[in-house]
């Protein structure tokens, strides 16, 4: 059984909101953990909201406990091997936290999904599923989570601007998962920029510059 999920953790905006973004930590983080670090490049009127994961067996490490969105196996085989349940249960849990956004009166063009590893993964499988108009996708040291992918045609916000970052020393999904999911989603995205950066499995100043930018570009600054 998997634990109830904790509240999110949620940046309020510093003036009247006009925007959302949803960021997803990785395996074995919490919201806390990029909540700080958005805090400092985020626009004013931008609410955050990071929710945590909840606490379910991975059996990569052995079946020990920690916060994940999905259970996952083998490192080397996970563009074949992916957990899409678990992935489809926390999508469930990311377009609810959508939908309050929007009933908020949040225009769904002005709210980003973003991720770190495991839950940029989610995000990019939340942003091409969610049957309504999105703002933009920001995805960080990350693969692609479906094996099977349905027909592209099939997906949603296609047309959205899609952000990928990839440190070129990931000593954790290499560099080659960053390129690969690259590849795939240029095949169908119109708008999706792809960068590395001189970093293991983490996240550097400049590419945090580089995400303050593409935020700004999609809800303004």
């Amino acid at each position: 059984m998997a634990s109830k999920l904790h509240k999110p953790v949620v940046l309020k905006p510093r003036i009247k909101q006009t925007a959302s973004m949803i960021f997803l930590h990785g395996l074995g983080d919490t919201g806390h953990g990029w909540a700080g670090i958005l805090n400092t490049i985020r626009p004013d009127h931008l609410k955050v909201i990071c929710p945590t994961a909840p606490v379910i067996p991975i059996t990569l490490n052995m079946g020990f406990r920690m916060p994940g969105w999905f259970d996952m196996c083998d490192l080397d085989r996970l563009e074949e091997e992916t957990d899409i349940e678990g992935v489809k249960a926390s999508a469930d849990t990311v377009f609810k936290l959508i939908d309050m956004e929007l009933r908020a009166g949040i225009p769904g063009k002005k709210i980003i999904l973003g991720g770190f590893s495991q839950g940029a993964a989610l995000a990019l499988y939340c942003s091409l599923h969610y049957p309504k108009p999105l703002g933009g996708c920001i995805a960080l040291s990350t693969f692609f989570p479906e094996p099977h992918l349905p027909k592209p045609e099939e997906l949603t916000n296609k047309d959205m601007p899609f952000f990928q970052g990839h440190g070129e020393n990931d000593n954790i999904l290499p560099l080659k998962y960053g390129i690969n999911t690259s590849k795939f989603l240029k095949t169908f995205l119109k708008d999706h920029e792809f960068k590395t950066y001189k970093v293991q499995h983490e996240c550097s100043d400049r590419e945090l510059h580089d995400v303050k930018a593409f935020m700004e570009k999609i809800v303004g600054h």
